[in-house]
Protein backbone atom coordinates (compact mmCIF):
# COMPACT_ATOMS: atom_id res chain seq x y z
CA UNK A 1 0.00 0.00 0.00
CA UNK A 2 1.39 3.11 -0.67
CA UNK A 3 1.36 6.33 1.44
CA UNK A 4 0.25 9.66 -0.22
CA UNK A 5 2.02 12.87 1.21
CA UNK A 6 3.14 16.19 0.12
CA UNK A 7 6.76 17.65 -0.13
CA UNK A 8 7.23 20.04 2.93
CA UNK A 9 9.28 22.66 0.25
CA UNK A 10 6.81 25.35 0.55
CA UNK A 11 7.33 26.04 -3.24
CA UNK A 12 7.09 22.62 -4.50
CA UNK A 13 4.12 21.40 -2.45
CA UNK A 14 3.94 18.34 -4.98
CA UNK A 15 1.76 15.40 -4.16
CA UNK A 16 3.93 12.10 -3.71
CA UNK A 17 3.43 8.36 -3.52
CA UNK A 18 5.75 6.41 -1.60
CA UNK A 19 5.73 2.44 -0.53
CA UNK A 20 4.39 1.96 2.71
CA UNK A 21 8.52 0.54 3.50
CA UNK A 22 9.40 4.12 3.59
CA UNK A 23 7.60 5.15 6.52
CA UNK A 24 10.61 6.43 8.85
CA UNK A 25 12.98 6.61 5.55
CA UNK A 26 14.38 9.54 4.06
CA UNK A 27 13.43 9.84 0.32
CA UNK A 28 13.92 12.69 -2.09
CA UNK A 29 10.70 14.06 -3.67
CA UNK A 30 11.13 13.80 -7.66
CA UNK A 31 10.59 17.55 -8.92
CA UNK A 32 12.32 19.78 -6.09
CA UNK A 33 14.98 16.85 -5.11
CA UNK A 34 14.25 17.90 -1.38
CA UNK A 35 15.33 15.39 1.19
CA UNK A 36 12.60 14.91 3.98
CA UNK A 37 12.02 11.72 5.76
CA UNK A 38 8.24 10.07 5.64
CA UNK A 39 6.54 10.06 8.98
CA UNK A 40 6.09 6.81 11.12
CA UNK A 41 2.72 6.82 12.27
CA UNK A 42 4.48 4.04 14.98
CA UNK A 43 7.03 6.43 15.89
CA UNK A 44 4.51 9.46 17.00
CA UNK A 45 2.29 7.34 18.63
CA UNK A 46 5.25 6.45 21.03
CA UNK A 47 5.99 10.01 20.97
CA UNK A 48 2.75 11.54 22.35
CA UNK A 49 2.83 10.04 25.48
CA UNK A 50 5.74 11.42 27.01
CA UNK A 51 4.52 14.40 25.78
CA UNK A 52 1.86 14.08 28.24
CA UNK A 53 4.04 14.00 31.00
CA UNK A 54 6.03 16.67 30.24
CA UNK A 55 3.24 19.60 30.66
CA UNK A 56 2.44 20.65 33.81
CA UNK A 57 -0.03 18.68 36.35
CA UNK A 58 -1.81 21.45 37.77
CA UNK A 59 -3.35 22.46 34.43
Amino acid sequence: MAVTLICPNLKCRTILQVPDKARGKKVRCGKCGRNFIVPDPTQQRAAAPGSETASPAGK
